[in-house]
């Protein structure tokens, strides 16, 4: 019996029964693979950590594109930072009211494989008249952009290790601030906190030097081992996040979305965190100054 042994933890680990595989590769910037598990559906890792299965996606890219999307309630153009699967794509397009979707993928073989292998995930919005596909390092992209413009930006990155590092600086922050258009917002991909407490305090430093209004909301990932999962949050407008309960399922109404996960009611309560989280980020991070 085949076996995958996640790695992203040094004294800790999850395995996933490898049932069928279907792909496995090391692509241009990282080691990429492909598998069947009986449970869990397709499952793709790279570098040795798992970045998404078929069971329980939803719950991550639900709440990485509504929350801030229906939160804003005016969305025209949408940023995507990563999201190689497609899933978070595939979230972005139901929303009929946007326009233009720019979607910066650094590596060209995760869509190539995902969509062969995990069409589900993007459910044909690679296809979508919208999107703008840019094959780019996202740091790259940022720092370029000069007549850009945003309403949502959403970073989707991998963990802060090798090609994701850079989209956890600074200066990518900054960048982001920058080319978001005023009442925008920003939402992260920020780990699981149990776990990764650093990764969230020094997103709370650096991302909290650009945005006026920075803070995390969380949903729990079974995938993502460790309890809730954080998503970090910037904007220059503190009312986004406080947008009332009725006006919220009224946009969920009028968008006429399917959702599996999100709600009006779980939109709110997402931004309460837990007290030993709370605590947590009252500590200096480790590298602040970088």
């Amino acid at each position: 019996m085949k076996e995958f042994q996640e790695t992203l933890y040094d004294s800790i680990s999850q395995c996933f029964r490898i049932d069928r595989m279907y792909f496995e590769h090391k692509t241009e910037h990282q080691h990429l693979m492909i598998f069947h598990n009986a449970f869990l559906g397709r499952v793709m890792t790279l570098d040795g950590i798992v970045q998404t299965t078929e069971r329980d996606e939803f719950i991550y890219h639900e709440m990485m594109a509504h929350v801030p999307i229906l939160a804003h309630g005016r969305v025209r153009d949408v940023l995507i930072i990563g999201g190689g699967d497609g899933a978070m794509l595939r979230e972005v397009c139901k929303h009929r009211d946007i326009e233009r979707i720019v979607m910066v993928e650094i590596d060209a073989e995760v869509i190539e494989m995902a969509r062969q292998y995990l069409p589900n995930h993007s459910a044909g919005a690679f296809d979508d008249p919208r999107l703008e596909l840019v094959i780019s390092d996202g740091m790259d992209f940022v720092r370029g952009a000069e007549a850009e413009r945003f309403d949502v930006i959403i970073s989707d990155s991998t963990d802060p290790i090798g090609p994701g590092e850079v989209l956890f600086s600074d200066d990518f922050y900054g960048q982001c601030r920058r080319i978001l258009k005023p009442g925008g917002a920003m939402a992260t991909q920020n780990g699981v906190p149990f776990f990764q407490i650093d990764e969230v305090r020094q997103t709370r430093e650096r991302m909290g030097r650009h945005f006026a209004d920075q803070c995390f909301y969380s949903a729990a990932v079974p995938t993502y081992y460790g309890g809730i999962m954080t998503f970090g949050w910037g904007s220059d407008n503190p009312e986004l996040r406080r947008v009332d309960r009725e006006t919220l399922a009224a946009r969920l109404a009028a968008s006429d979305i399917e959702t599996r996960y999100y709600t009006p009611d779980i939109h709110l309560a997402s931004f309460a965190l837990p007290k030993y989280l709370l605590d947590a980020l009252e500590e200096p991070a480790a590298d602040a100054a970088q």
